[in-house]
């Protein structure tokens, strides 16, 4: 007789926030799909399996299975694919981390939150709005914000990196991978001590 073998529960989502396509890769609003980039290769995975709206793969985090997604919904529709994630998996909202860009912080800078709202992130709104609220984790990449009050914000975010801001922001990228693995390993109370 045979058995298949039975797949680990994932005890993790992480949700790298971006816009499929070649059109917006390498742009502020992608350095989320970026950071999934190298976290893929530091784990040795390949996040290309379609599933739930999203392309995914499963990696071993000090022996937690996390699920890595890049949603390809674009930005505004992130979160009916983590939604239908967190019910397949049984995953709570607080076992959720997003990855995004953050036009607050300076470019290569990256926060650490607990929780908090939108902060004007349209992914990030409808995480909060489909999956039961602000309570779950995230990490926030710094693009810099636009040059004067009159450049518009939606140019700003879909605009590429090049020169200095791009190495910036890859370092940041890698940076977000560390700060991803010590909230999973040691608690997001360590990894704000560490990253903020």
């Amino acid at each position: 007789m045979f058995f298949r073998k039975r797949n680990e529960p994932v005890s993790w989502i992480a949700v790298f926030l971006g816009n499929p396509g070649a059109r917006y890769e390498n742009t502020r609003h992608n350095v989320g799909f970026m950071t999934a980039d190298k976290a893929a290769t530091l784990h040795g995975v390949k996040i290309s399996r379609i599933k739930f709206n999203s392309l995914t793969a499963v990696a071993d985090i000090s022996g937690q299975k996390v699920l890595f997604m890049k949603p390809q919904t674009y930005m505004n529709l992130s979160g009916g694919a983590v939604w239908q994630a967190m019910k397949f998996y049984k995953v709570p909202l607080e076992n959720v981390l997003a990855i995004s860009d953050d036009t607050s912080l300076p470019v290569g800078k990256i926060r650490v939150r607990r929780r908090g709202s939108a902060g004007g992130h349209n992914g990030l709104r409808d995480i909060i709005n489909k999956c039961g609220g602000e309570d779950f984790p995230r990490i926030k990449i710094g693009v810099g914000s636009p040059p004067h009050e009159d450049y518009d914000m939606a140019d700003w975010v879909l605009a590429k990196l090049s020169g200095a801001d791009r190495k910036l922001a890859e370092t940041a990228a890698s940076c977000a991978v560390s700060a991803l693995e010590v909230i999973i390993t040691k608690g997001i109370e360590q990894a704000m001590a560490e990253y903020n």
